[in-house]
């Protein structure tokens, strides 16, 4: 991406591809089960998204979002020469976050000249050519199997499978070199998406607010780039395509929900059993004959409707504190969804005073705490119990996730004691 230059505004009337009403009311009935099952409503004004809306596009085109804030914001990615004096805002804090997104942005920039962002504003380009002869496939549930341990063996932490919705494409993707909309084209015969989620380090983000904390989500977007590339690779020398993809091509958080990863929550994002909502997902579009998983009700999503904890600890109060609503303002939302939605300007605005991601809403989710304490096994198994009642009154009890100073997580650094943190060992509570 350039920075630091102004580009024209995206012209509001310029025509993008968008299914037909029959087209979409075929799909709405053939997932129409699905949906119920992934808690998914969706309304009569639902429009595929369309990816120039997107808060870190409009950042680039939109004379409301974009600001000198916003421009250090990117610019802050590139050079840690402008730190603060805060702990957690060092040079040294906002040196080691620009380095774990190193491998990342080499692969995303390689194809600036040509407009495309890959990984995040278009997608992963690809140099393995499809197998002329296919390997059989006699087993969709035996092949998904063997595709998830190898996902697995890559890197991957979580892995699913749900077939392809093109609901959830954009209606167009971006050309970064005038940020105008372009085609979303994907190859003919998809039929599934893989999707991957990738755990991001515990005690990173449990520094959040703060420029360090950005290295937990830089370090799993070098990660996923390498992981989506090599599966993807493998599956295209089985003579089968593969699109390997991370932001870019369609929203992952209905993906994952419908692979069966998790479940939406009021802070946004995709709440796992296993990691909460401290997770990245990436996804693979492929035509390789795969059995699909189902979405599965934990019940996060039922303990959501009562827990407000991330809203609470909002500091721009971008959250919602009431149930789901399919109305909003936001320009940056998906339209015609009945779910949560974030004022996407207020926290952006927030992120970019920061000059880094914020992620608090992540830090305090009762879902993040660890499996590993006593405590955090009780409360996962009450909270997804009929007694969640009874875990929201611990909680409330129990008050705000611990935040870890910085400066002892450096500490424990030279100690050579990172590692999983246990409730007793964060601080400033």
């Amino acid at each position: 991406m350039k920075h630091g230059c102004r580009t024209l505004a995206w012209p509001s009337n310029q025509p993008v591809e968008t299914l037909s009403d029959e087209a979409l009311a075929e799909l709405n009935a053939r997932f129409a089960a699905s949906d119920a099952a992934a808690g998914i409503e969706i309304g009569e004004a639902f429009e595929p998204f369309n990816q120039m809306n997107d808060m870190f596009t409009r950042a680039f085109w939109d004379d409301d979002v974009r600001s000198k804030d916003t421009d250090a914001f990117f610019d802050s990615y590139r050079s840690a020469s402008s730190p603060r004096r805060a702990e957690g805002f060092t040079q040294k804090d906002f040196a080691l976050r620009n380095a774990s997104w190193i491998v990342s942005n080499l692969l995303s920039n390689r194809n600036n000249d040509d407009g495309e962002r890959e990984g995040f504003q278009a997608p992963i380009r690809y140099d393995t050519p499809v197998a002329e002869t296919k390997v059989t496939v006699d087993d969709p549930h035996e092949q998904a199997s063997e595709i998830k341990s190898l996902a697995r063996m890559f890197g991957a932490d979580l892995v699913g499978v749900t077939e392809i919705d093109p609901r959830w494409h954009y209606s167009a993707r971006v050309d970064t070199r005038n940020f105008s909309p372009v085609a979303n084209d994907l190859p003919e015969g998809l039929t599934h998406v893989i999707v991957m989620g990738h755990a991001m380090d515990e005690d990173l983000v449990a520094t959040y607010p703060s420029a360090l904390a950005g290295a937990a989500t830089g370090m799993e977007y070098s990660h996923e780039a390498a992981i989506v590339i090599q599966l993807a690779a493998y599956i295209r020398n089985l003579g089968y395509e593969a699109v390997p993809s991370m932001n870019d091509t369609a929203l992952v958080i209905p993906y994952a929900v419908k692979a069966g990863l998790g479940e939406y929550g009021r802070n946004q994002m995709v709440i796992t059993p296993e990691f909460g909502p401290r997770v990245r997902f990436s996804k693979i579009f492929t035509s390789l004959p795969l059995a699909s998983d189902a979405p599965k009700p934990f019940g996060i999503r039922a303990y959501c409707d009562i827990c407000t904890k991330c809203a609470d600890a909002c500091p721009p109060k971008a959250l919602p504190f009431g149930p789901p609503q399919e109305d909003n303002d936001s320009t940056s939302t998906i339209k015609g969804v009945k779910k949560w939605s974030a004022d996407c300007e207020k926290c952006f605005g927030y992120w970019a005073k920061l000059k880094s991601d914020c992620a608090i809403c992540m830090r305090v989710c009762p879902f993040n705490q660890s499996k590993s304490t006593l405590y955090g096994r009780l409360f996962h198994a009450v909270a997804t119990s009929k007694f969640r009642k009874v875990a929201l009154y611990l909680e409330t009890k129990r008050g705000m996730a611990a935040r870890l100073k910085p400066g002892q997580w450096w500490l424990r650094l030279r100690g050579g004691m990172t590692g999983t943190l246990s409730d007793r060992q964060r601080l400033d509570r």
